[in-house]
């Protein structure tokens, strides 16, 4: 029994000084990211977070879904997700909870900070104020937990700062910025209204639950009584949900930190009056037995502060994918941004402009200008409002958490400071730790000198040489138009066979065409056409392309709309060819072609996109001569995902036992080994809401064995579901000779590997 007795000049706090190598404020995706990415590396890690759960706008309390390049596949970023701690953490998800429920995503983040023993996580805490041993070195945090009344002084060399709002980077003096630069500032040229030319605002959102029995509902009196006061009130309807009233947004034209209470209440009294219309109004008889399941309690937030490192990004950047020699991220969602009014603006809820591909993010955006110990990740990185649209996002604020946390390892390794981690053998070490890592940062591949593979003899089991992807019976309208996209040799005259359904006499045209940027996967150089006459009925047509590339790339093999033609269609799914389609996508401002003001700097161009799985399947064809870029030399060329080219390993369809032997002609002491598989990065795998087809991807390699020339076991893995896995023998294993045994995926998809790592 615990007695306490008066004290009349009251009592002292508990307070608990804590040390660090790494103090990460911000438990959302990029200060998760950052926090496993440091500790893995080594470092004693503390994460503050002031909410109960990780996750920020991710989490149960928000539940707004995880995307960054990929786009909802509403662009023309092809395997573009992101890699690392980001894909690890979706496809867990998917693999634990491809329905999308939020809580579960809540439990797979904690429980992924939870297995690092080198993080002490501190939920529930909230960071008060800063300390400072000089004008441009941060000492400590000070920080409370209500929860258990405790207060902290909170000591590290480096800090991050990740909390959305900037807390630790305003209370250091760091500078920052809250709304728009002016266009001429960067020379930027997009500025859709006046009304574009402030913050984004808050969101919040609901779900709903279909009932057995009549639900009746008796709004609260504060709930929003004329919901004609929403000018796209009529987008209010039963069957949305979640996410899908992102529109719901407010606060634009108020102080988005000290506000927030305000915005809050606004945003409560438009659910609360939106769902009082839905139920009561007479028009939705499909609601009569609907009620509302959850209403989110705390807003989402989209802009505060930006604060400024050593460069800040822009429009410009973005959209001309500048190469930057310190890239350790990448962006690739458009430039989206919101009327400052929101929800009662006029104006289009949203505009949103695409690059032509992904684009680099420097390191420098994530290295406070006037804090020497400080990083910073998420939504308040370096960048100008109008870059903001498009880095803003979660799991673009993923990949650049990992950057800072890998950084962070990097510089205590190297007793240095952040910025001097841009001294080029610096910077090259940590793009190399964020490749091995998963990262894929454009125009960087991972340094084959450093893997074993790249001076062993490969002898696959197979190797895949495409001549035909066949027919499974199903037909495709070409009521979009259709493209089969196939890496194709250059100066070589290619031809194809498909069949085609008309319903009548007709034409279609079928061209060759690729994008202008290499690397890219718009498709925006015509190298070729051909007019196809088609007599009504089942037709096999052969498409012979009379000029070449210029260069080995990707290319589309394109059939332009036509409503009565049916193209046939293959089951054979493989790593690195793809088909898609001129549809569009509203979620992501695409109507099939970008077309932006003129003078707004972003570019024109049409949209050819996939379809979601079970959807999406490849375009039959035969294809003279074979495609022959699936060797095995792929698995030491050091990219972990298609590019210019697949950059993997393909056994051919018919081998069920796909193998790999490597051998050098000296013995290797092999410390560790680690094999890229492909987990699908065109597939957007929203973390909530969307709901996926499978838990695990068709492409994924469940099982491998690797043994050493006498037989013995080096890794065995059975039901993987990973994309990068890694075996770290017990005691280092010198080895003349590894065979890597792997299964196939399924019966219509063959084994493939993107890298072996060994070192």
């Amino acid at each position: 029994m615990i007695v306490g007795i008066n004290e009349p000049k009251g009592r002292s706090a508990r307070r608990d000084c804590l040390d660090a190598d790494f103090v990460v404020v911000g438990g959302g995706i990029a200060g998760v990211c950052a926090s496993i990415a440091a500790a893995r590396d080594g470092l004693k890690v503390i994460l503050i977070q002031d909410r109960p759960v990780l996750g920020g706008n991710a989490s149960s309390e928000v539940r707004l879904w995880i995307l960054g390049a990929t786009s909802h596949m509403g662009n023309n970023n092809r395997w573009a997700r992101e890699g690392g701690i980001v894909d690890e953490i979706l496809t867990e998800n998917l693999f634990r909870n491809k329905e999308g429920n939020p809580v579960l995503l809540d439990a797979l983040l904690l429980d992924k900070v939870m297995a690092e023993k080198n993080i002490r996580l501190l939920l529930n805490t909230v960071v008060t104020d800063v300390h400072k041993s000089g004008d441009r070195t941060i000492e400590s945090v000070e920080a409370v937990c209500p929860q258990t009344d405790t207060y902290y002084t909170i000591s590290a060399g480096l800090f991050c700062d990740a909390s959305g709002d900037g807390v630790v980077a305003f209370r250091s003096g760091a500078s920052f910025r809250m709304g728009a630069e002016d266009k001429s500032e960067f020379s930027e040229r997009f500025q859709a209204s006046d009304r574009f030319g402030e913050l984004l605002g808050h969101s919040m959102y609901f779900y709903t639950k279909k009932c057995d029995h009549p639900v009746k509902f008796v709004a609260p009196d504060f709930a929003l009584k004329d919901i004609s006061t929403i000018p796209k009130y009529e987008n209010i309807r039963p069957d949305q949900w979640g996410c899908n009233y992102w529109w719901f947004e407010y606060g634009g034209t108020l102080d988005t930190v000290h506000d927030t209470d305000k915005i809050r209440e606004e945003l409560m009294k438009l659910i609360y009056g939106a769902w009082n219309y839905i139920k009561n109004s007479g028009k939705f008889p499909e609601a009569e037995n609907m009620t509302l399941e959850w209403v989110g309690t705390i807003p989402g937030k989209r802009e505060s502060r930006r604060f400024e490192g050593l460069y800040m990004i822009t429009q410009g950047d973005i959209v001309s994918q500048r190469h930057f020699d310190d890239a350790v991220a990448y962006g690739g969602w458009a430039i989206d941004l919101h009327p400052a009014d929101g929800v009662y603006s006029t104006l289009p809820s949203c505009t949103q402009y695409h690059s032509k591909g992904v684009y680099p993010i420097p390191y420098r955006c994530y290295v406070c200008k006037d804090i020497d110990n400080l990083f910073l990740a998420g939504r308040i990185i370096s960048a100008s409002h109008i870059a903001f649209g498009s880095t803003r996002v979660m799991a673009t604020s993923g990949a650049g958490g990992q950057a800072v946390g890998t950084a962070a390892a990097l510089c205590v390794k190297e007793s240095c400071l952040p910025a001097d981690l841009l001294m080029p053998e610096r910077m090259f070490e940590l793009q190399q730790q964020l490749n091995l890592a998963g990262q894929s940062i454009p125009g960087t591949k991972i340094d084959v000198g450093r893997n074993y593979v790249s001076s062993a003899r490969i002898a696959p089991s197979s190797e895949m040489s495409l001549g035909a992807l066949p027919p499974n019976g199903e037909w495709h309208t070409l009521e979009f138009g259709a493209a089969q996209i196939l890496p194709l040799k250059a100066d070589t005259k290619y031809s194809f066979k498909v069949a085609l359904k008309a319903s009548c006499r007709t034409e279609v045209v079928s061209q060759l065409v690729i994008s202008s940027k290499l690397g890219n996967y718009t498709p925006d150089a015509v190298i070729d056409m051909v007019r196809l006459d088609l007599h009504e009925g089942v037709q096999d047509v052969e498409i012979s392309f009379d000029r070449t590339l210029d260069e080995d790339q990707y290319a589309f093999i394109m059939f332009r709309p036509h409503p009565d033609v049916l193209i046939a269609m293959s089951d054979l799914r493989m790593t690195g060819i793809l088909s898609v389609f001129s549809k569009y996508n509203l979620k992501v401002g695409n109507t099939g072609r970008q077309t932006p003001p003129e003078g707004s700097g972003f570019e024109s161009f049409e949209f050819w996109c996939p379809e979601r799985r079970p959807d999406g399947k490849n375009i039959a064809m035969e294809i003279c001569p074979a495609i022959n870029f699936f060797d095995a030399g792929n698995i030491a060329n050091g990219y972990t995902r298609p590019g210019v080219l697949p950059n993997a390993w393909i056994a051919s369809l018919e081998d069920d036992a796909p193998a790999l032997e490597l051998s050098w002609d000296s013995p290797q002491t092999v410390h560790g080994v680690t094999v890229f598989f492909d987990n699908d990065y065109d597939h957007a795998m929203e973390s909530v809401q969307y709901g996926h087809p499978e838990d695990v991807i068709p492409f994924c390699v469940r099982d491998m064995e690797i043994l050493t020339g006498d037989g013995k076991t080096l890794c065995c893995v059975s039901g993987n579901h990973s994309t990068i896995v890694s075996c770290v023998p017990g005691t280092p294993e010198t080895v003349s000779r590894l065979v890597f045994k792997f299964s196939k995926p399924m019966d219509k998809v063959p084994a493939s590997v993107f890298q072996i790592f060994i070192n």
